[in-house]
């Protein structure tokens, strides 16, 4: 290609959910109530774990870090695509769309590290009630959580990186509502092969790995929950994971459906419909889980209450 006929991207057209300007409206006010939900959803709980001390044990220490990721996890994605929406051409410039990119791939990846992490840590609770707070100490838990955000800082970056040194040329536009590798892959007029091998290697790797240490927990778990002898003590012991085996489920499994599945099956406006699903709706839901399944998220909320409202 000669100089004359090459053209550097400089910024990207994302085509967003739809081009009628009706449903722009409806996704928009859609879209906008369900951030407003993440941001208070995911901020109350860690607030409420901080005020509350019967909460500040190792299970909601990972649930406050995991609900900040889910809110940031959220802002990633949701300013930009509401922003788009009230547009009639939304477009997003190339080093904002590689800085999301960048954000987007941290959040992602330390939220499935802290999922594994607190399959890892409900297992220890259930395996040894009695030692749990010696096996799960302070220092433990952090170095756990910093472990976590490791991993999705080095993915991502090293995603990023090798995704900003592609050249794109003429082609700009995003047939998605944020910046998501795959279709910016299929945008380059460069070669894509390293590109495709780091993100199996990186993700493949880190997503395999902290599925199987959820799987094999839960193993231990279910072993573990079947030695109670009494059925009450089986069903308490079971209900303290059933919040987090449902964000679990969730997780992977929009996940895999999007990311693990036969290129002839593929199709963009599925594809859009799912991500809707793991960048906007999983974020909402976490708190909401962890707070309607949860007897002591709901008794802490039902004090906090009481001491705004009726503090005598």
């Amino acid at each position: 290609m000669t100089e004359k006929n090459f053209t550097v991207v400089t910024e990207f057209i994302l085509l967003g959910l739809t081009s009628h300007a009706e449903l722009k409206v409806v996704f928009f006010v859609l879209f906008l109530v369900i951030y407003a939900i993440t941001l208070v959803g995911n901020l109350g709980m860690i607030f409420l774990i901080q005020i509350s001390p019967k909460l500040h044990t190792p299970m909601y220490f990972f649930l406050s870090c995991l609900s900040f990721v889910d809110a940031c996890y959220s802002s990633a994605i949701a300013p930009k695509m509401l922003v788009n929406l009230l547009v009639v051409k939304g477009t997003i410039s190339f080093s904002a769309c590689m800085v999301q990119h960048l954000c987007f791939g941290v959040f992602v990846t330390t939220e499935g590290c802290l999922l594994s992490v607190m399959a890892y840590d409900r297992y220890v609770a259930i395996a040894n009630p009695l030692l749990y707070s010696v096996a799960m100490p302070k220092r433990k838990c952090v170095e756990l959580v910093i472990g976590s955000w490791i991993c999705g800082i080095i993915n991502s970056l090293t995603q990023t990186v090798s995704l900003g040194r592609l050249s794109f040329c003429r082609l700009n536009v995003v047939s998605h509502f944020f910046c998501d590798i795959p279709s910016l892959l299929r945008l380059s007029c460069s070669d894509t092969s390293i590109n495709e091998l780091l993100l199996l290697i990186f993700s493949g790797v880190i997503a395999m790995a902290t599925f199987l240490i959820v799987i094999i927990s839960y193993m231990f778990i279910v072993f573990a929950i079947l030695r109670i002898p009494s059925a009450a003590g089986r069903q308490k012991a079971f209900s303290t994971c059933a919040s987090h085996l449902s964000a679990v489920t969730i997780f992977y499994s929009t996940l895999s459906f999007s990311y693990i599945q036969p290129s002839s099956q593929y199709s963009i406006e599925q594809e859009k419909v799912v991500s809707v699903f793991y960048t906007l709706v999983i974020p909402m839901l976490n708190p909401l889980i962890y707070s309607l399944r949860n007897k002591e998220v709901k008794n802490a909320m039902k004090r906090a209450i009481e001491m705004k409202y009726f503090p005598c």
